[in-house]
């Protein structure tokens, strides 16, 4: 139910897609008065219908909010929106918070915040979040960020209407290292189930009942919860989680950790089988992550599937 009285403050939201859509939502719920936009404006047209200002431009947005959250693709998308030809940098203001709730590079959100506060005074806070579609629906789902302890605590009217924990990891950059932490133990798991499903079905067990079976053991995950009846059952629509958001960020923790000289095997095969997914023309680059059983486990020939 929206708390009452509403914190005081306009909030800003660019990037309306698969994660950010349900975030927006909640605020709403929430009673937050919310601003919108995104580069395809089809796609926050049902939260205008739901009570959300469609904005002109990021720079409108910008110029009327107290808060600008990002919700975007990757580190290129944050750097135009913030930065670019039409870059909201140019209009933020002294003490004014962007958050980024976007999964980017940990080393380019330093340069940006560094950027931001130089040229325009405004506040940078990393916070890449974890949980999913479920737990973004809910408002539960689990912040890391990175900034200012200050600047974190003032972005209260964020983050408590959608989170059910931040933890302050350090200063920017350090939540976007977090997340990638995150991301190593998911894509490794991601990976494994599938194995797994494949292995037991070819073994002659009914993988549907796995994910039950296992629930609440040493084996249990939530994306075992979430992807995995999904894996078991061959349902792949609608789309709740893109294998390519996935690969991004686990070949980006192969990066780091690279230049960290930090031995990371297991997130390394996991990027191969990612990418060897995406490949695949049983998976594909667009898919829902769900279909990476099929690099395992082919559909038969004649079944449906999902498209």
């Amino acid at each position: 139910m929206p708390e009452s009285p509403a914190p005081s403050g306009r909030i800003g939201f660019i990037g309306t897609g698969l994660i950010g859509t349900p975030m927006v939502q909640r605020l709403l719920e929430c009673g937050r008065v919310v601003s919108v936009w995104n580069r395809t404006i089809d796609k926050a047209a049902p939260l205008v219908e739901h009570g959300a200002t469609l904005a002109e431009s990021p720079r409108a947005l910008a110029a009327s909010c107290d808060f600008v959250c990002l919700c975007l693709t990757n580190t290129a998308a944050v750097q135009d929106v913030v930065f670019g030809a039409e870059g909201i940098g140019a209009v933020m203001r002294p003490g004014q918070l962007l958050i980024d709730l976007s999964s980017i590079a940990p080393d380019t959100t330093r340069e940006m915040a560094d950027r931001l506060a130089a040229t325009s005074g405004a506040c940078w806070i990393d916070a890449p979040v974890s949980g999913g579609l479920p737990l973004a629906r809910a408002g539960r789902l689990i912040v890391f960020a990175g900034g200012h302890a200050d600047d974190i605590a003032r972005a209260a009217p964020v983050f408590d209407a959608l989170a059910q924990r931040v933890t302050h990891m350090g200063g920017h950059g350090a939540g976007q290292l977090a997340k990638s932490c995150n991301q190593m133990v998911v894509a490794c798991n991601l990976a494994t189930i599938a194995e797994m499903l494949a292995f037991a079905t070819k073994s002659g067990i009914d993988a549907t009942r796995l994910p039950g079976a296992l629930a609440g053991g040493f084996a249990d995950s939530l994306p075992l919860q979430i992807f995995g009846p999904r894996m078991a059952a061959g349902v792949d629509t609608p789309r709740i989680g893109a294998l390519a958001t996935f690969r991004k960020d686990i070949e980006q923790v192969v990066r780091l950790a690279a230049e960290q000289d930090a031995y990371a095997p297991m997130a390394t095969r996991a990027a191969e089988v990612l990418l060897e997914a995406s490949r695949a023309p049983a998976v594909g680059a667009d898919a829902d992550v769900s279909r990476i059983i099929r690099l395992f486990l082919p559909p038969v020939d004649g079944a449906s599937g999902a498209a």
